[in-house]
This record gives C-alpha cells, sequence and structure tokens, in this order.
C-alpha cells in the first residue's frame, strides 16, 4: 500500500483496518503498529500530523476527545519513526523484537518528568522532553563522524 503525500482520515483508517485485521483490542503494542506503519509509509513529519489528527478525531468519535494528548502522540512517532529508521525493519514482529523498550507504554517517563506530561501545555501542543534529551538529540550519543564540519 502506497500512500499519496497528503494524507488524509481514509489513510489513517486503512492503516488501522490494516493493525486491527490481527488483533484482538487496540493496545499499546496495536497502537505502535500504527504509528510504525505511518512512519513507513509516509516519513515522520507527515506519521505526526497523520497519527495525531487520527488519534484525536478517534476520541472526538468516541466521547473522549480529553483522552487526546499532543505532546504523547507526537512522542511515540518520533521515537518510533527514529528506530524505525534506524534499522529499517520490513516486519513489525521483527521490530518490536528489536526495540522492546517502545512496547513499554511509560517509556516517556524516560524523557518526561509525570508533571510535564500531566500540564495542559502538554495535553494540547508540544513539549519538548524535560528529563532527558531523545536519543537523537542527545550529544553523547553522535558518532565521530557527526563532529566533522559539514
Amino acid at each position: 500500500m502506497t500512500m499519496r503525500p497528503s494524507c488524509d482520515a481514509r489513510d489513517f483508517d486503512a492503516l488501522m483496518a490494516e493493525v486491527m485485521a490481527t488483533a484482538e483490542r487496540f493496545g499499546h503494542r496495536e497502537h505502535v503498529h500504527l504509528t510504525w506503519l505511518a512512519v513507513r509509509r509516509v516519513g515522520v513529519p507527515a506519521a505526526v500530523g497523520l497519527i495525531g489528527e487520527g488519534i484525536q478525531r478517534t476520541a472526538r468519535y468516541a466521547r473522549v476527545p480529553q483522552k487526546y494528548h499532543a505532546t504523547m502522540s507526537r512522542a511515540w512517532v518520533e521515537l518510533v519513526g527514529h528506530h524505525a529508521t534506524e534499522h529499517g525493519e520490513d516486519d513489525f514482529t521483527a521490530f518490536a523484537g528489536h526495540h522492546t523498550a517502545l512496547l513499554d507504554k511509560r517509556l516517556l517517563t524516560r524523557f518526561y518528568h509525570p508533571a510535564t506530561l500531566t500540564s495542559s501545555q502538554a495535553r494540547t501542543g508540544w513539549v519538548e522532553p524535560d528529563r532527558a534529551p531523545f536519543p537523537w538529540q542527545d550529544p553523547s550519543r553522535r558518532q565521530p563522524q557527526d563532529e566533522e564540519a559539514p
């Protein structure tokens, strides 16, 4: 399935249907799977919008709009995207097996203080990590070639 550069609700619904074809319920693993599919099909920047808007729309439809969390949604897309592009597995089961930390729904607490994640600012908009940088932001994880001048 190849998606158009401009994503819409049908694209999210198609990804959701693909994930739920083999799942009994939509839990954290399915959320990661959905995100992995989106990142692989449209790239991280477009997946941020596709996943965020899709989850927000789904929450509104279920009459629980307060369940949508902007920072959590984007952070998960960026984390899954980072690992998906880093190793490029073609199979979600293999991807999940190599990146088991992504299956821990508490993973964001490595990067955010709980008070930050519960803030209204984080619920409604993007907030940068305040406990530790994401792996791609961490200067201590830079490779020697990253130190060379462009």
